[in-house]
């Protein structure tokens, strides 16, 4: 978890990481906006509250994430199209919960079975430049690393809290929430 004795000085921007990782972290920046939304979906419809507990605590470590990249992310680099992804955030964790704990589950599960590949291709990427690496790279990747392992922790809660048995719909939403994840990447990567 992100304390607040980890904050950084320093402000990414354009001119300060190399040119591959702008469009990356506009796209980490916009997904844990749509991952705070999912939650929020999730609490607007379920009256569950194992579902609510377990949205509670995922929202609390999503924040965290999102005032990480806040801190260090100059405006020039975020999303232009957020409201998008709030819409899209909000969709994605209200329409399982009107279904019930298992697509709530499912989809949290297809959600950050993405998001973990997404941090682990930054991080390799990082990794590989490490011998020059410069002390605010060194710190974004511990970043990545560090909202990759909470990303993790809720991935292997919502497989822990599936049933055997998921049905073809549930599947196939899931699906298409992977779907969705790696579209909005792309789009974001650029807007």
């Amino acid at each position: 978890m992100i304390s607040d004795c980890d904050k950084s000085s320093f402000k990414v921007s354009s001119r300060t990481v190399p040119s591959w990782l702008v469009p990356e972290l506009r796209s980490d920046h916009a997904g844990e906006t749509g991952a705070i939304f999912i939650y929020k979906g999730i609490l607007a419809v379920t009256r569950c509250e194992e579902i609510q507990n377990f949205a509670l605590r995922h929202l609390e470590t999503e924040q965290k994430h999102l005032q990480r990249f806040d801190e260090i992310l100059d405006s020039g680099i975020k999303s232009r199209v957020l409201p998008l992804w709030r819409l899209a955030g909000f969709l994605t964790g209200a329409i399982p919960a009107i279904f019930g704990s298992q697509a709530v589950y499912h989809t949290i599960e297809a959600v950050e079975a993405f998001v973990k590949s997404h941090y682990q291709q930054q991080i390799e990427r990082l990794k590989a430049e490490e011998i020059k690496l410069s002390p605010a790279l060194m710190e974004i990747k511990r970043i990545l690393e560090e909202c990759q392992e909470d990303e993790i922790n809720h991935l292997e809660e919502s497989k822990e809290k599936l049933s055997e048995k998921v049905g073809f719909f549930t599947r196939f939403w899931g699906h298409m929430v992977g779907f969705g994840s790696a579209a909005a990447v792309r789009i974001v990567r650029l807007i």
